[in-house]
């Protein structure tokens, strides 16, 4: 794998590439399977899902003397990454927080599906109490595919209620926060403490 060459920036020693992520022990060991595999099969094409179950095996199977010899890499990997997010400065104009929203805003609306959801959800749930989030989610869906019109009607009515309570406080919330000024960082520091 080619190596990126590293810009310079203003301040001598530091890059504005951002470093590999650190290693785990785990992670080099499949990464030497896989080049012991290209060795012996160098024009073999890998499966992956049954490539990463054999060196999963494999690596479960490992001593942890065996494994020892990934994890001090790991370890070496680990200071290299250290030293080098110590040089490194995130280039200017990059956010690297996202943008925290105000708890005072207005709820979103919410859709025809959704309200759907908040009425079956319980319902679902006393059918199959076992069930994960995922397949509820997929239970729901395929009852909301088969829900006549009718009943689709009632949904979409309650979300278009919804919508237009949405932009009503949307709007009154953005006539309230127009006349506040911005808080910069400082002071939203100083007002969480």
């Amino acid at each position: 794998m080619p190596k990126v060459s590293k810009k310079e920036s203003p301040a001598k020693g530091t890059t504005d590439v951002k470093p590999k992520g650190r290693k785990t022990a785990y992670s080099i060991f499949v990464q030497t399977c896989r080049e012991e595999h290209r060795k012996k099969n160098p024009n073999a094409n890998v499966n992956f899902s049954e490539f990463s179950k054999a060196c999963s095996e494999r690596w479960n199977k490992m001593s942890d003397k065996e494994k020892g010899r990934f994890k001090s890499l790991a370890e070496k990997d680990k200071g290299r990454y250290e030293k080098e997010m110590a040089n490194y400065v995130p280039p200017k104009g990059t956010k690297s927080k996202k943008k925290k929203k105000d708890p005072n805003a207005p709820k979103r609306a919410l859709s025809a599906f959704f309200w759907f959801c908040a009425d079956e959800r319980p319902k679902v749930r006393a059918i199959k109490p076992d069930a994960s989030v995922g397949d509820i989610a997929k239970e729901l869906g395929l009852r909301w595919k088969s829900v006549g019109n009718d009943l689709k009607k009632k949904y979409e009515t309650l979300a278009s209620k919804d919508k237009q309570r949405y932009e009503r406080e949307s709007t009154a919330y953005k006539k309230k926060t127009a006349g506040t000024p911005k808080k910069g960082k400082k002071q939203q520091d100083s007002d969480s403490e």
